[in-house]
């Protein structure tokens, strides 16, 4: 009878940790890495994102738990916990009751301790009880993900190390650590911090770049902070959401159902304002701002290089205030504030130019008045700035009086 040989099994153990059972090569492990991380990125923002915390879209139950039994098996996230956290950051962004804003907290405590402030955040009972309505609640959810979160992260400890021995460990933790740095990090600090704004939201959120793809469409966060419940994260026609693109071909195959997308404006022939005007402004108010912001920049250039010519001291003043008078009020500094009235005073286009973007915007923001109010309101405006000689708010009225019906396709 043969004894026991443990040299022997010695060396299918190194053999095994050496290799795995694949016996993968370098580059192959590395694309397995990227694949895996790639498509969790794909599942927090196509499941967890635009279909849980936002209803962007409803997906087909197939899909809807594979993306669910995918996180489980690569972030431990629970549902519930992850939708309460990101519909409290919209709704007490950049305030202290923001659970992870870079402007309260700091930037670096973001990017660095961003998964701790997520999991301080849902371990609230009461953020999980108010924002966490009509996420998953059945058994499975109950039974497995809920209660043994980490079983499934352990789970994919053991397949990376059956699958390519020792170096899985490696390949495990890149895996868990490509969301706590891009989404918990990346995302909700320097998305927040720097990186270039199509719209003035009342946030600091940044889009970090035009082209969504390492993060699945979260790239364009000031894009999602404008339109927070549209499945399409993209709006210009240069920006790239990959997220997008999945759910469209999702749509394809019958997986998913889109239920909102950002408006995206439709011009036709100018005409006299009426309630569809009216509709058509509000739906696009964004766009309506964005195109005033870009008028004041001008102006401000124009005005600065106007008074320079004529040896003025108030050029310099005007130049300096085209970084910021184009920004809504509500975000100027204090020292801001206080040179408002000097930069007002030293052009009455400028003045103009301010005084009738404050008015413009109380047609989305009052509230208390009737629709027939509201055109009213908006009819003046038009008529003010085609009276006034200043060629941008000639312009401005021109495009809100263009902008094609909401129901009719834009």
């Amino acid at each position: 009878m043969n004894g026991f040989d443990a040299h022997a099994l010695l060396d299918a153990v190194l053999q095994f940790l050496d290799a795995g059972l694949l016996d993968a090569s370098g580059w192959q492990i590395v694309a397995y890495t990227l694949a895996t991380t790639h498509l969790t990125i794909i599942a927090v923002t196509i499941y967890l994102h635009r279909c849980q915390a936002h209803r962007a879209l409803d997906l087909h139950p197939i899909a809807a738990h594979a993306f669910r039994f995918w996180l489980w098996l690569n972030t431990g996230m629970v549902t519930r916990e992850w939708a309460a956290v990101h519909r409290k950051h919209h709704a007490r962004c950049e305030g202290p009751d923001d659970p992870h804003s870079p402007v309260q907290r700091g930037l670096r405590t973001v990017l660095l301790r961003g998964t701790e402030l997520y999991r301080a955040e849902a371990a609230n009972a009461e953020t999980v009880r108010k924002y966490g309505q009509g996420a998953p609640d059945d058994w499975i959810e109950r039974r497995l993900y809920a209660r043994y979160r980490n079983l499934g992260v352990l789970l994919t400890l053991a397949i990376d190390v059956a699958l390519f021995g020792a170096i899985g460990i490696t390949v495990f933790g890149v895996q868990m650590l490509w969301i706590p740095v891009l989404a918990a990090g990346v995302v909700n600090g320097v998305g927040h911090a720097h990186g270039y704004r199509n719209f003035d939201s009342p946030d600091a959120s940044t889009n970090l770049l035009p082209w969504g793809i390492l993060i699945g469409g979260e790239e364009l966060h000031n894009n999602h902070h404008t339109f927070a419940s549209s499945a399409r994260l993209s709006v210009k026609w240069y920006e790239i959401d990959i997220g997008w693109l999945y759910i469209r071909l999702l749509s394809t195959l019958g997986l998913a159902r889109v239920r909102r997308v950002a408006p995206r404006p439709r011009l036709s022939v100018a005409r006299s304002v009426d309630p569809d005007t009216l509709h058509a402004v509000i739906a696009h108010r964004y766009d309506v701002m964005a195109h005033y912001a870009r008028s004041l920049k001008r102006a401000c250039t124009e005005e600065a290089r106007r008074l320079r010519a004529l040896n003025r001291p108030e050029g310099r003043l005007i130049a300096s205030a085209r970084r910021w008078l184009h920004v809504d009020a509500a975000r100027w500094t204090e020292q801001q504030r206080a040179r408002v009235d000097e930069v007002l005073a030293a052009s009455e286009r400028l003045r103009k130019l301010v005084e009738m973007r404050r008015e413009l915007a109380a047609v989305w923001e009052r509230s208390n008045l009737s629709r027939e109010q509201l055109v009213a309101h908006l009819q003046q405006w038009c008529q003010r700035a085609e009276a006034s000689g200043i060629r941008a708010l000639c312009d401005l009225s021109l495009r809100l009086r263009s902008y094609a019906p909401v129901g009719n396709g834009s």
